[in-house]
């Protein structure tokens, strides 16, 4: 197997404006919003542990397979705007692109399938038979700290990879140096200082990406 180019692209306030979290929580009212927004923003800015968050907002936000559904449509609906053409743009250029993402798996497959990337490495969501909410898959990377380093090596290794990068917005992406080649931090929604400062590169557009992996 000749090796490959990997980009992993971070999915919420990266690949989409929103936060799905923190949309869920939404749902449910000002103060679990309120509770959610703050646990995930100290865990996106590198205060917090994941693995400390992690289950805790789930457990306040108990969510439905129609809200899951819901936050599809939202992550489409605010998409990046130069998301689409620069995945097909990547594939052209000979990049393997992945999703890689402490979000909800069932939330993230649509805009995965209107995006064209055909792999997502996310957290999936476990219901009843009845259909509700009873935890997530507790082998996911993802859900705890460093998650996606042990995404990035595990994927540099299926594809074969020369060359891995990883893009997203949070201390999680950031965290991927090391074991990716290249971090680039993305600003158009949020722009952490810790992100900005210790990434390799730091793009406000996803049309800017392609130029910075040439």
């Amino acid at each position: 197997m000749s090796a490959t180019q990997l980009v992993l692209i971070d999915c919420d306030s990266t690949l989409s404006a929103i936060e799905g979290i923190d949309e869920l929580a939404r749902l449910r009212g000002p103060e679990t919003f309120a509770a959610v927004e703050e646990m995930t923003r100290a865990a996106m800015e590198g205060g917090t542990p994941m693995e400390t968050i992690f289950a805790r907002r789930l457990d306040l936000i108990r969510p439905t397979l129609d809200e899951l559904a819901l936050i599809a449509d939202q992550y489409i609906a605010q998409v990046e705007p130069a998301a689409k053409e620069t995945v097909a743009q990547l594939h052209a250029e000979g990049w393997q692109v992945a999703i890689v993402s402490g979000g909800f798996t069932q939330a993230i497959l649509p805009l995965a399938r209107h995006l064209g990337i055909p792999r997502v490495e996310a957290v999936p969501l476990l219901f009843d038979d009845a259909g509700v909410y009873a935890g997530f898959a507790p082998e996911s990377p993802t859900a705890r700290t460093k998650g996606k380093n042990v995404v990035a090596r595990q994927l540099r290794a299926e594809f074969n990879a020369a060359r891995v990068v990883m893009v997203g917005d949070g201390a999680s992406d950031l965290e991927v140096k090391g074991d990716a080649d290249v971090v680039i931090g993305f600003g158009r929604y949020a722009v952490r200082e810790k992100v900005r400062t210790g990434a390799d590169f730091f793009i406000t557009s996803l049309a800017d990406l392609p130029a910075v992996l040439r």
